[in-house]
């Protein structure tokens, strides 16, 4: 029976592209609107989809859940901004950074212009420039909205407004593109988060998914759940040979053998695939203490010889 639970995993990790595929579908539905330079407005507009998705793309299903939080968290309505991190709070609990590997839109446009052929560089150098996305959710997404505020006591969506590359992407250039009136109203604000897109599209030829290493607000909130997140990997240390195979494949720069809840980690399965042990599984549910402890004792254990040798 574990064989078979295996197996069918593995064979869900070869479908990922066409489950970000999916995702990306359902989280924008209403492609007819594209032609029409027109949102959707129904009432599903209202509930949060899991990824960076903006919502002013003309065809988007649902609300982006960093600007429905940025919308709400400087008013005095706070009812509704609990309600959106609660529903922030859900998806990390449940999946984690997951929804980071296969449930985000932009993340998946990243993917796809990596797999443009040209020379690539490793990121595991700039690894220091993963700290700023957890700046850009404290400062652009949080405190600026709650301490800057308008003469109606409204906090401006900061990071929509000035930083987020899927805001142009979906809403900006389809809008203007279908719209003459919205053409005619293009300024500084427009070719400013152009050229962030522009940038961003450049590096993710080159370096797997930077928007998601260094910028992305909704990236840090999720990894911050990633260790107590349902879905979870673990690493069976008496399987496990030391190959590294695991470490030099994961193009988010984890070593899944030292950290199976690595805050990078997106769980996209690339270590599990090459794995010739089979010694990296899936779990989902709470992690048995017991277990963790004697993971502890095991990994220890591993890092001696290691240092022996």
């Amino acid at each position: 029976m574990k064989k078979e639970k295996k197996v069918s995993f593995k064979e869900f990790l070869k479908k990922r592209n066409t489950i970000q595929m999916f995702a990306t579908l359902l989280t924008n539905i209403h492609l007819p609107n594209f032609l029409k330079g027109i949102l959707y407005n129904g009432k599903v507009k209202q509930v949060c989809v899991p990824g960076l998705n903006c919502y002013s793309c003309p065809a988007a299903t649902g609300t982006c859940p960093i600007g429905a939080f940025q919308a709400v968290v400087g008013s005095s309505k706070f009812s509704f901004s609990y309600y959106i991190t609660g529903i922030l709070i859900f998806f990390g609990i449940m999946l984690g950074r997951f929804i980071c590997g296969f449930l985000c839109p932009f993340g998946w446009f990243q993917d796809l212009l990596h797999k443009i052929p040209t020379k690539k560089f490793s990121t595991k150098k700039l690894k220091a420039l993963r700290h700023i996305k957890y700046g850009v959710l404290a400062i652009a997404v949080i405190a600026l909205p709650i301490l800057v505020a308008n003469n109606a006591g409204i906090g401006s969506p900061y990071f929509c407004k000035y930083i987020c590359p899927q805001g142009i992407l979906e809403g900006g250039i389809p809008l203007s593109l279908a719209n003459s009136s919205i053409r005619a109203m293009l300024g500084p604000l427009f070719t400013w988060k152009f050229g962030i897109l522009s940038a961003i599209i450049i590096l993710s030829v080159l370096f797997y998914r930077p928007f998601c290493k260094w910028l992305c607000p909704l990236g840090a909130f999720y990894a911050l759940f990633n260790k107590v997140s349902l879905l979870n990997y673990n690493v069976d240390k008496h399987k496990c040979v030391s190959c590294g195979k695991c470490s030099r494949t994961c193009k988010m720069d984890v070593d899944i053998t030292k950290n199976t809840s690595h805050t990078e980690c997106i769980r996209c399965g690339e270590c599990i695939k090459v794995c010739p042990a089979k010694a990296i599984s899936v779990h989902w549910g709470v992690k048995n203490p017991v277990e963790n402890k004697e993971d502890k004792i095991i990994n220890k254990i591993g890092e001696i010889k290691n240092e022996n040798n």
